[in-house]
């Protein structure tokens, strides 16, 4: 199982580069003949892999699907599904269903639920990046920048090869408006 798993990352991250490479050099045939060989390897392993899968994993796959093709709504519908058939809600499964949903509501501006799935995410994981930098941007959506400041110091304050390069200059980004939004919101709250 680990070595087809792995065998069939590399297939995926053949495509994805051939694929990177058609978007640059649309009429390269060389690329052409790499991704007609490499697809359906690719494909085969896929249908493998998701054949060992429970009705519940597939369920989270469909949302991935889903997200994938920015079908947010359809995404939620079964990463709910699949956290509806989950008598543990703090299982890996639960928390990737958590997690991708919340990326939904964000792609929707559903902040509050948001807040919500990632919350339940940092409650097993407290260290989960993605989360982290995911609920501040909702909490600074909908005003609540104390909460989000505290998300984005948390997220500064790991060490920089946990965070992810683009975590961390998103959380950098967003420290000083957020800081100064919250002086403001403060100040306001005084007068």
């Amino acid at each position: 199982q680990t070595r087809s798993s792995g065998i069939n990352a590399e297939y995926a991250g053949a495509v994805k580069t051939v694929e990177a490479g058609m978007r640059v050099d649309a009429g390269n045939r060389d690329l052409q003949a790499v991704l007609d060989r490499a697809k359906p390897k690719h494909e085969a392993a896929e249908r493998s892999r998701r054949s060992g899968l429970s009705k519940t994993e597939l369920l989270k796959e469909k949302g991935d699907d889903f997200y994938k093709q920015a079908a947010f709504e359809n995404a939620i519908v079964k990463y709910s599904e699949c956290l509806d058939n989950l008598p543990n809600k703090r299982s890996a499964l639960a928390i990737k269903c958590f997690s991708n949903r919340s990326a939904c509501f964000k792609q929707l501006s559903n902040f509050d639920a948001t807040v919500e799935d990632t919350t339940s995410v940092l409650e097993v994981e407290p260290n989960n990046v993605k989360a982290l930098v995911r609920r501040a941007q909702a909490f600074e959506a909908i005003e609540r920048y104390r909460f989000a400041l505290q998300d984005v110091r948390t997220v500064l304050t790991m060490p920089p090869d946990q965070v992810g390069s683009a975590n961390l200059s998103l959380s950098q980004r967003d420290a000083a408006p957020t800081s100064n939004r919250v002086v403001q919101a403060a100040q306001e709250q005084r007068a």
